[in-house]
């Protein structure tokens, strides 16, 4: 089982450094998810990487606070609002598809503004 963790961790942490880089791909999933594999895995790799930046500028607020500074949830918000927008362009031919990616972008950035705590930088 101890490898089944280990690998959620490494294809987390993986799929995190990815999201960092690239625009489109959202970080914090992953890395959440390797935080998770490396807790229950190995408590060496997940001292690791709790003291990484990708931890601290990602996740160590959400974790510690649940909540994120400023700066984060602008970051997150531009990044989900892209994602949806490619989604919505692609489904020009599906209205359908167009009112649902509209009301869960509504969503998550009504979410984002009032229903997350904002902390201070």
């Amino acid at each position: 089982m101890k490898y089944i963790y280990l690998t959620l961790g490494f294809i987390g942490l993986g799929l995190g450094v990815l999201g960092a880089i690239l625009p489109l791909l959202p970080a914090f999933p992953f890395l959440l998810l390797a935080a998770f594999g490396f807790g229950k895995g190995s408590e060496r790799l997940h001292k690791w990487f709790l003291s990484t930046n990708l931890y601290k500028d990602n996740l160590e607020s959400w974790v510690k606070e649940r909540g994120m500074n400023k700066k984060t949830k602008i970051r997150v918000m531009i990044v989900i609002t892209l994602t949806m927008f490619f989604g919505f362009v692609m489904m020009d031919q599906v209205p359908i598809g167009r009112a649902i990616l509209l009301i869960v972008w509504i969503g998550h950035l009504l979410y984002f503004v009032f229903g997350m705590k904002t902390l201070a930088e």
